[in-house]
């Protein structure tokens, strides 16, 4: 998927804007493409292209207001101004629970040896945690999330993660930056899988070290619960005898 190419231009004496928008998760198979191009009367905001995107799709409204809106890989609130060159993606609730829209994006305390990973590839839980071993750590924590073959007393046959791959980088990098506010640790790392996973297979590893064992729990349990939280990856569940996108806080049970 491209990066938006919106652009501003005159149109009967009226300023418009042609906005590229992405689709992710159930929103993506309600509307049957990745992405779509909406044209808007400027100024614009998050709720213009909401409406907009209700009207060229009202296959969408299925979701209600659940429905969320990111702009340039961040979350946004209702007003926020849409300009040209922006990237929109409009999405449902991520696999474990709502978010908020006033996430920030600072960076600045993100250590070289954080990292922050999504792959397609298997998981080596070891290989991770031991990543982020440095000499002033005492302790490390790792949270290794993997599929299970029954849920709710459903048979699960196998899962498929969608992500939103950049905005889910940057949202692990956001989560990173805010455990090391919360928490006295050393390092954190993150990698979570995407594509299909069969049962058993590790889909989220999170690992945390620290001086003390303590922070170190501490950070890996906020980290897992925020990731379910605000990350935008998407799980969908294939069973015996059917499928269904995991959204909002249905998988809270599950956590």
């Amino acid at each position: 998927m491209s990066k938006s190419d919106a652009t501003a231009e005159e149109h009967t004496g009226e300023i418009s804007l042609k906005v590229h928008v992405l689709f992710f998760g159930a929103a993506r198979e309600e509307v049957g493409a990745d992405e779509s191009t909406l044209e808007l009367a400027a100024p614009a905001t998050v709720t213009t292209v909401f409406e907009a995107a209700l009207e060229s799709f009202p296959q969408l409204r299925r979701f209600g207001r659940s429905l969320l809106v990111a702009v340039n890989e961040e979350y946004k609130t209702a007003d926020a101004e849409i300009r040209a060159g922006d990237e929109i993606a409009i999405f449902p609730p991520v696999s474990g629970g709502s978010t908020s829209a006033n996430a920030t994006n600072d960076r600045e305390t993100i250590q070289s040896q954080d990292f922050f990973e999504l792959t397609a590839t298997p998981i080596d839980v070891g290989a991770t945690a031991r990543r982020i071993v440095p000499s002033q750590a005492g302790a490390t924590v790792t949270l290794d999330g993997y599929v299970r073959e029954w849920t709710r007393g459903r048979r699960t046959l196998y899962l498929v993660y969608e992500a939103y791959e950049a905005m889910a980088v940057s949202e692990m990098q956001r989560l990173g930056v805010e455990a090391r506010r919360r928490f006295e640790i050393a390092h954190i790392g993150i990698v979570h899988r995407t594509g299909r996973l069969e049962i058993g297979e590790t889909s989220v590893c999170v690992s945390v070290s620290a001086p003390h064992r303590h922070a170190a729990f501490e950070a890996c349990e906020w980290a897992i619960r925020e990731l379910k939280r605000t990350v935008p990856i998407w799980k969908k569940e294939f069973y015996e005898d059917g499928e269904v996108w995991v959204e909002g806080d249905a998988d809270k049970e599950n956590s």
